[in-house]
């Protein structure tokens, strides 16, 4: 009675590995038809054999029919599925013309020659999008994704409750890509917060690019090294990239969150201004450094400060001051005017509203707020 139940047990055991082992593969071989877009192909080319059998049988259904697996695959086939499927479905309205020629008109004609040629313009787009890998509706969250994480990283961590800071970016014609970013890091210890707004040589999505590249490496940096290495090493990364415009400005700011002590560093970028609310005044603090990515092995000047309760540093780029007909200089005179009017109003959100107070939507425009309560 004893051996009966021993011999079983491999038995059971056997079966269940085998089941596990069938359902793994099972899984595996969904997920790959799916990730090849197969099942889609399918899908898109058993419609099209529809939409022709129905065409050709009731020609009351119209030939341009035809043109919606084109479309839809296009969204969401790979560039290596997609001109097969095209093609596909081209040979197929061509067998359907040929089936029935008595019912080609002018007007049919014509028709026939935009489908064709809309699918010609399809299969070239799909050859170039070969290189990239992804297409459609998977190459576009790619990049809303590559969006979400510059945005994500222009915030600013949790600050005690003493501190407020806002920073907010406006890229030129409204664009989701810009070519400046801003990249904060506390330290481990809570006491410290570095910020560093950078300005990338270019606009929009010319620079959106380098942007994507230099936000992900310099907010390593900013976290890892100490702030007196930061501009330095971020010197040297874009020294060794050899871009033909791969030159940045940018600034940036250490500051202790307890004493409000700060060190500003600016590679070639405009000054940070500070308020003081016990005078009431602005006081311009003027880094020299070069640009980034110009000159090697560069030294950058520190400028000392200290924010006194009340007081508010603002940290931004060209964008915002400087214009072909307007000299920088003049540019910072009017946004430190329309700031004082602004903080008056209260510091919640003022970095948005100083920005959408100031007419420059034809540059990239990147700004930082940081008030001491």
């Amino acid at each position: 009675m004893d051996n009966a139940p021993r011999e079983g047990r491999p038995r059971r055991w056997s079966v269940r590995r085998v089941r596990s082992a069938v359902r793994r593969r099972w899984n595996r071989l969904v997920r790959r038809v799916r990730e090849a877009g197969l099942a889609w192909t399918v899908v898109l080319c058993a419609a099209s054999v529809v939409i022709a059998l129905t065409q050709h049988f009731a020609p009351w259904l119209p030939l341009v029919a035809l043109l919606v697996p084109v479309v839809i695959g296009s969204q969401v086939l790979g560039p290596r599925v997609l001109p097969w499927c095209v093609v596909f479905i081209l040979a197929l309205l061509t067998l359907v013309i040929a089936a029935d020629p008595s019912q080609l008109e002018s007007r049919r004609i014509g028709g026939v020659v935009v489908m064709f040629a809309i699918g010609l313009v399809i299969l070239v787009s799909s050859f170039r999008r070969t290189d990239l890998g992804v297409a459609g509706v998977r190459g576009e969250s790619m990049l809303v994704d590559l969006r979400d994480r510059i945005q994500k990283q222009a915030k600013v961590p949790a600050l005690p409750p003493a501190w407020y800071a806002e920073a907010v970016l406006r890229s030129a014609g409204g664009s989701s890509f810009a070519g400046d970013f801003i990249v904060a890091s506390r330290g481990r210890d809570g006491r410290t917060l570095q910020v560093a707004v950078v300005d990338v040589s270019g606009k929009g999505e010319q620079a959106g690019s380098r942007s994507l590249l230099l936000s992900g490496a310099f907010g390593g940096l900013l976290g890892a090294l100490p702030a007196e290495r930061f501009l330095p090493a971020a010197n040297d990364y874009l020294m060794r990239q050899d871009w033909s415009e791969g030159f940045a400005t940018a600034v940036h700011v250490s500051l202790d969150l307890e004493t409000g002590a700060f060190t500003l560093r600016s590679a070639g970028h405009p000054p940070g201004v500070q308020m003081r609310a016990g005078s009431g005044r602005w006081l311009v603090h003027h880094g020299e450094g070069p640009v980034l990515g110009l000159v090697a092995d560069a030294e950058f000047t520190a400028v000392c400060g200290t924010l006194q309760r009340g007081d508010t540093l603002l940290l931004f780029t060209d964008g915002l001051v400087e214009t072909p007909s307007r000299d920088i200089s003049l540019g910072i005179d009017k946004l430190l005017g329309q700031g004082e009017r602004v903080l008056q109003a209260g510091f919640e959100s003022a970095a948005a509203r100083l920005v959408d107070g100031i007419d420059a939507a034809h540059d990239d425009r990147a700004l930082l707020l940081l008030h001491r309560r």
